[in-house]
């Protein structure tokens, strides 16, 4: 499998090859490309941003405080969609706790007064 790294701007060429249980990595520059590789191989995650219904028709954007499964993302995206808040809201205030028991929190990135 041939992967471009998106963790810093020199977009490495890695390449991943299952040997039997192991992974083999090369291509890349720095660990943390291997890192990258590893992961988007094993358990892929991206960030989640959307925006949230506040009473009074207004929206505030959101986001996920850290990377979640990718196979979680239309399932949080459903959470985000049935939120109904009511402002004050300041930036960094959780809207979610634990999104779908994933560990992540759903933040503002937005005040909204």
């Amino acid at each position: 499998m041939k992967l471009i790294c998106i963790n810093c701007p020199f977009g490495c060429e890695i390449n991943v090859e299952e040997k039997g249980d192991e992974l083999l990595i090369s291509g890349n520059n720095c660990k943390a490309g291997e890192k990258y590789a590893r992961n988007e191989v094993t358990c892929p995650k991206r960030m989640i941003t959307s925006s949230a219904y506040v009473y009074g028709n207004k929206r505030v954007s959101c986001k996920s405080r850290e990377a979640i499964d990718k196979k979680l993302i239309f399932s949080v995206m459903e959470e985000i969609h049935k939120l109904r808040l009511n402002a004050p809201i300041r930036i960094n205030d959780v809207l979610i706790k634990n999104v779908l028991n994933s560990g992540v929190d759903i933040i503002a990135t937005k005040n909204i007064d």
